[in-house]
């Protein structure tokens, strides 16, 4: 019998803990340990209690905890530094992680050489065994103009390996950013965006069209049409899926019927990832247990997702 299908038979929490994983939907902002925040900045931030209603209490939730106090420079490297530790700490081996384009001068003076010294310093003193790769952030309110100005800095530089879209789904159309998907593949960016989480099915197939994207943050609302499955499936699109985000943000009713189980059983690409453990208390190996606990998935349904998490696309 596999360790990882008894860990998780056992419900041994600290056991799944030491089993390699990945992390390929994680917002570093948020995505770090309690613990390494409490020592570096005496700061103590802890998780909601309960669902949230709309994006809306989650940014509430935001201000209230983090606020500005993070806003410079020198704590910006702590979150980076904290979501390292986190990460080692739950046996991640491949954490998947960026910055957004906007803070490259808000954090780093502009340098895109000191942004990506940031998170290869964290990763080479915290968690040198972890694989980094470095994401290109694109906040989707913001004008397509300003966009392509900030990421004048990020192109040709191969310290990155993808890029993703995130934010309100309905800021603009995801038409508009085709000519900077187009640019970022021809840099050689793996292409991802987030869509499914609060739009339709048809908005996630027209995202991986538009777009020509390679994974999909989310994507849970593809369940809603067979059609749509079937295309995911086919194309070998992987969704990055958040269990405990997509419950606590109402918007799938249960863990027990989240739609990653129709999804796999439909042979879709599904991993399981933590989103914003600041918020959702939401570690990887918790989620695994979880699904496993609630009935969602099968010990060794989980096991086959964890492994197909840390092969290389």
């Amino acid at each position: 019998m596999d360790d990882f299908i008894a860990a998780l038979e056992q419900r041994d929490l600290e056991k799944i803990s030491s089993f390699p994983k990945s992390d390929l939907h994680n917002h570093f902002v948020l995505g770090g340990s309690r613990e390494y925040l409490w020592q570096m900045t005496g700061v103590q931030i802890k998780p909601i209690h309960g669902c949230l209603s709309s994006m809306d209490e989650m940014h509430a939730w935001n201000r209230d905890n983090l606020g500005k106090r993070f806003d410079t420079p020198e704590m910006r490297r702590i979150l980076i530094g904290a979501t390292f530790q986190q990460a080692s700490d739950d046996g991640v081996t491949v954490l998947e992680i960026g910055e957004d384009v906007w803070g490259l001068r808000e954090f780093f003076h502009n340098n895109i050489d000191e942004l990506v010294e940031a998170f290869t310093t964290a990763q080479r003193e915290i968690a040198p065994n972890i694989e980094l790769r470095l994401q290109i952030g694109l906040s989707r309110h913001c004008p397509i103009g300003y966009l392509e100005d900030c990421l004048s800095h990020f192109w040709g530089n191969a310290a990155f390996y993808s890029i993703d879209l995130y934010g309100d789904e309905f800021a603009q159309p995801i038409e508009n950013f085709k000519t900077i998907y187009r640019r970022a593949k021809q840099e050689g960016l793996r292409l991802k965006a987030h869509v499914g989480e609060w739009g339709s099915a048809d908005d996630v197939r027209r995202a991986v069209e538009e777009l020509e994207l390679n994974e999909v943050q989310h994507g849970i609302s593809a369940i809603q049409d067979k059609k749509v499955v079937r295309f995911l499936a086919d194309y070998r699109i992987r969704l990055n899926i958040t269990p405990s985000s997509n419950v606590l943000l109402g918007r799938v009713t249960s863990m027990a019927d989240h739609p990653i189980r129709r999804l796999y059983r439909s042979d879709v690409d599904v991993t399981i990832n933590s989103d914003d453990i600041l918020i959702f208390d939401s570690d990887v190996s918790k989620e695994y247990l979880r699904l496993y606990e609630s009935g969602c998935l099968l010990a060794e349904e989980l096991d086959d997702i964890r492994q197909n998490g840390l092969k290389p696309k």
